[in-house]
């Protein structure tokens, strides 16, 4: 199996995306396609001595699409960037799969036009994993779409149970709809409408879910528009970061909490390990018709290795013939 990883998306191109992607060659035992500025990613492979499993290929391009580029511009003024070359790695069946932690408005753009929807999808979306008590659960859509059709959420809930099935292992999963109140009668048109057409939907639907419940992991995935998905991950993201810079104050405020702190520390990095973005590593985007995954901007060489894996993991399940075969049935 091939992945192609566009070496110059994230924050911290090229140095962790390059170290990642030998990470996951060497575990997965997956060859990679690299793209970016040739003569910069043989350097940082010969200073780290990196080692690849079988050959490793490198597409050399000195265009780089940026965070604030507008997202269109992956389709003429920066066709020939890091990000196209590896969408046409996967579109013209060199790669299996697809992994950037580039821009999210680019890949977006890029899955849509370049990759193309799978026949009957009207929008692809992002699907995350995020942690819980019960584990972790999915939050869909993340951000592709800021607005939506019921029709669009419909088909949100199909794609989600198609992943958790498939990759998850998950039997029959349950699927909610984020909302102001879990009454049927809540919601603006969008969630009346969509709660109506998932209520119909051949999948486990559960109803309404508020957002103070998502946390508690009281469903499998959570369906909601991009905007709002995107608001509440932000929110859940920065929740957890401050809830635990909070009790690292309170563990050294004095001898007796560090006293404490130390009895509670591997119980205390186990709780932040759950809560660790890099474990998941990237996020699929679903409705396309190859495997493309989206790893978070900020990503280090351990998160770009777990993207990898997932997409691995995501082409190996034929998640995207499971999709298709569900909208059939319906």
């Amino acid at each position: 199996m091939r992945v192609v990883v566009d070496a110059y998306g994230g924050d911290n191109a090229p140095l962790e995306i390059v170290k990642g992607a030998a990470l996951a060659s060497k575990e997965l035992g997956v060859q990679i396609t690299l793209t970016g500025k040739k003569a910069e990613i043989e350097k940082i492979i010969s200073e780290n001595a990196l080692e690849f499993f079988g050959e490793t290929i490198i597409i050399d391009t000195d265009d780089v699409i940026s965070m604030h580029d507008e997202p269109t511009t992956l389709l003429k003024a920066h066709s020939n960037s890091s990000m196209a070359l590896a969408f046409k790695e996967l579109n013209e069946d060199r790669a299996d799969a697809f992994v950037s932690a580039g821009s999210t408005g680019a890949v977006v753009v890029g899955g849509t036009l370049l990759v193309k929807r799978i026949k009957g999808i009207k929008r692809p979306a992002l699907a995350g994993l995020i942690p819980s008590p019960t584990g972790h659960y999915m939050l869909m859509d993340m951000g592709a779409n800021a607005e939506c059709r019921p029709e669009m959420l419909q088909q949100f809930g199909i794609m989600a149970k198609a992943y958790l099935e498939r990759v998850e292992g998950k039997s029959n999963p349950t699927i909610g709809l984020l909302n102001i109140g879990t009454e049927d009668t809540k919601g603006g048109e969008l969630q009346l409408e969509a709660y109506k057409l998932l209520k119909a939907t051949p999948i486990n639907f559960v109803g309404n879910i508020e957002s103070r419940e998502m946390p508690k992991g009281v469903c499998d995935a959570v369906i909601t528009d991009g905007f709002t998905g995107n608001i509440a991950l932000k929110l859940i993201e920065g929740t957890a970061s401050t809830f635990f810079g909070m009790i690292k104050k309170v563990m050294y405020k004095n001898i007796k909490n560090k006293l404490a702190a130390l009895v509670l520390k591997k119980d205390l990095y186990a709780l932040k390990g759950m809560m660790d973005s890099t474990e998941i590593g990237g996020v699929p985007l679903l409705g396309v018709r190859k495997p493309v995954i989206k790893a978070h901007g900020s990503s280090n060489a351990k998160a770009i290795k777990n993207a990898i894996k997932q997409a691995v993991i995501f082409t190996e399940n034929g998640v995207i013939d499971a999709v298709s075969e569900a909208l059939t049935d319906l």
